[in-house]
């Protein structure tokens, strides 16, 4: 039998997986009322940068005049962010960011009261171990999979090399400011629910009852 053959065969069987890129089936309106009860973890890629701006300094993310910074726009959709999903009546528990300031920073305009910062969801590119890479992004896994207190959702606000060594390549086009909506299953596992773009949150604020 032909490999074309073969995989005409398997997927009549239901034997092929699905597409790697396909989006959950959840409503706009079945995802906001979810939101709405709480236990969900939004995942945010930190707002939109400077991108003339480089992390010179990456060791020392104490360093914040050698960082990548938010630009007007980045720190103006965060700020809209949280307006929106408070207007949407989305309860936020918890805020946890990466040690970098556009993480911070894009974590503390949401609005949402005090901000985490952790070395477990920081960038690592190339300043460290694949080993510190791997763990970071099992750490950030690990997050995902656990179910917020009852009645919040928790944020984490982190970088596109973390969420695509955490979840794979179909992130490898997440933009600055696209949050990815998670549901923990109790057992250490997660799902995805939707993917939001930073300035679809106001529309869904305006439009939603």
């Amino acid at each position: 039998m032909s490999v074309i053959r073969l995989a005409l065969f398997c997927a009549l069987l239901g034997l092929l997986p699905a597409a790697a890129n396909s989006q959950p089936a959840a409503s706009q309106a079945e995802w906001i009322d979810a939101l709405r009860q709480g236990g969900h973890v939004i995942v945010f890629r930190h707002g939109a940068t400077y991108s003339d701006q480089a992390d010179t300094d990456p060791l020392n993310p104490a360093n914040v005049a050698k960082q990548r910074q938010l630009n007007d726009e980045g720190r103006a959709l965060a700020k809209s962010i949280g307006e929106s999903m408070r207007k949407l009546g989305i309860p936020v528990a918890q805020v946890q960011t990466s040690m970098f300031q556009r993480a911070v920073d894009t974590g503390t305009l949401l609005g949402f009261g005090e901000v985490k910062a952790s070395p477990d969801i920081t960038e690592g590119g190339l300043v460290v171990t694949p080993n510190e890479n791997n763990r970071r992004a099992a750490a950030l896994r690990k997050l995902v999979g656990v179910p917020p207190m009852a009645g919040g959702n928790v944020v984490i606000v982190s970088h596109k090399p973390n969420i695509m060594d955490a979840f794979g390549k179909d992130w490898f086009d997440v933009r600055e400011g696209e949050a990815s909506v998670f549901k923990p299953d109790g057992n250490g596992g997660y799902k995805l629910i939707v993917r939001v773009q930073a300035n679809e949150w106001s529309k869904l604020a305006q439009t939603s009852n």
